[in-house]
């Protein structure tokens, strides 16, 4: 369930992203979800982002930016070691320059730059560009 739900909201950003909408609203939301826009929004994919009632079913406010191609949930979630993370994003990712790969470590849920940096590996659980 917690997956689908991670997928249903990227899918929403997207379709939103390319019907050209400066905003765009997420429900149901789980710690992931907000996690994941967490890092969208440090590596400067969306503006901003809001949390309303996150106790119940919640929903999130999301306002873009006009930068997402394209954003991915695996619904397997593969276990990758901290070497093999450089090697995966090349295989995944369109190009060297853009888009960044989603790990959850027990670090919590970190990109494939800050995760290569401490040196931890984890299961990866989805990828924007």
């Amino acid at each position: 369930m917690g997956r689908r739900i991670l997928n249903d909201a990227l899918r929403t950003m997207v379709n939103a992203e390319r019907r050209g909408k400066a905003m765009v609203e997420l429900r149901p939301i789980s710690n992931v979800v907000s996690s994941f826009l967490k890092i969208m929004k440090d590596r400067g994919y969306v503006k901003s982002f809001q949390v309303h009632d996150p106790h119940r079913v919640g929903r999130i406010t999301v306002e873009l930016q006009g930068r997402i191609k394209d954003c991915k949930a695996l619904t397997y979630r593969q276990d990758i070691k901290a070497r093999d993370i450089e090697q995966y994003r090349l295989k995944i990712l369109p190009t060297r320059q853009w888009g960044y790969v989603v790990i959850t470590t027990p670090d919590g849920l970190l990109d494939h730059e800050e995760a290569t940096r401490r040196n931890v590996g984890g299961q990866v659980i989805g990828h924007f560009h």
